[in-house]
């Protein structure tokens, strides 16, 4: 049996959408912890009892806090963790909202936990359109993470993001009427574990889609090597 643990909630993405969407995984639902204040519950050496991470949270303590997550001399667990995890043989998926994180501030005062922690993940965020009809295609070189997965059209919010990860392989991108071009899913490979970003992922009717669902459970299987 593999032990997942799901971090969820700050104040644009509340804890029920990510709750509820995972449900339809019944084939790894049971396997799952879930978690919200991250900030004060979570420890480096809590990671090491977890075959995956599935980070759906973005940089606030909870859906009810604005103050950051991930705080510079404060947490318990630091990027620097989840990254020494990964490259111990961990598997980190991280969808929608754990993909929102951008640095605030300059020079000696940027955010530097946020800095960290987009270096980990591979992108930074940079701001999205209303939401709208947001396509989701899936390129043609053949990948476990898309296998099965077909082309999908769901209204989202279509991520504008940043690639920062140059070993980033791309999966599969996404279009929309008021957005750029974005990729939508990548993966990579850190040490002895991986990591997948999925774009997709605001309202409940996202993870209710046949082709996400399938994709996410693509993505679970092969972050933790199954």
């Amino acid at each position: 049996m593999k032990k997942i643990l799901v971090l969820y909630g700050d104040i644009w993405h509340p804890v029920e959408v990510v709750h509820k969407g995972l449900s339809y995984l019944t084939e790894f639902y049971d396997d799952m912890e879930f978690m919200e204040d991250a900030k004060d519950m979570l420890t480096a050496a809590d990671l090491k009892q977890y075959d995956l991470i599935i980070n759906c949270k973005g940089n606030n303590l909870t859906s009810g806090n604005k103050c950051s997550w991930f705080d510079a001399g404060v947490n318990e667990a630091t990027p620097a963790d989840f990254r020494e995890y990964v490259e111990n043989g961990g598997g980190f998926l991280s969808v929608h909202a754990g993909n929102s994180f951008f640095e605030t501030g300059e020079g000696e005062q940027v955010d530097a936990p946020a800095r960290e922690y987009i270096d980990f993940v591979g992108c930074r965020f940079v701001t999205h359109p209303a939401r709208c009809p947001v396509n989701y295609q899936v390129l043609p070189a053949p990948h476990p993470v898309t296998e099965g997965v077909s082309d999908f059209i769901v209204r989202d919010e279509h991520y504008q993001i940043e690639m920062t990860a140059e070993d980033a392989l791309i999966l599969m991108t996404s279009s929309s009427a008021d957005g750029a071009d974005m990729p939508a899913a990548y993966v990579r490979e850190i040490g002895q574990g991986r990591l997948c970003s999925l774009m997709p992922g605001h309202i409940l009717e996202v993870w209710k889609n046949p082709q996400f669902q399938k994709l996410l459970s693509n993505a679970i299987k092969w972050c933790i090597k199954k």
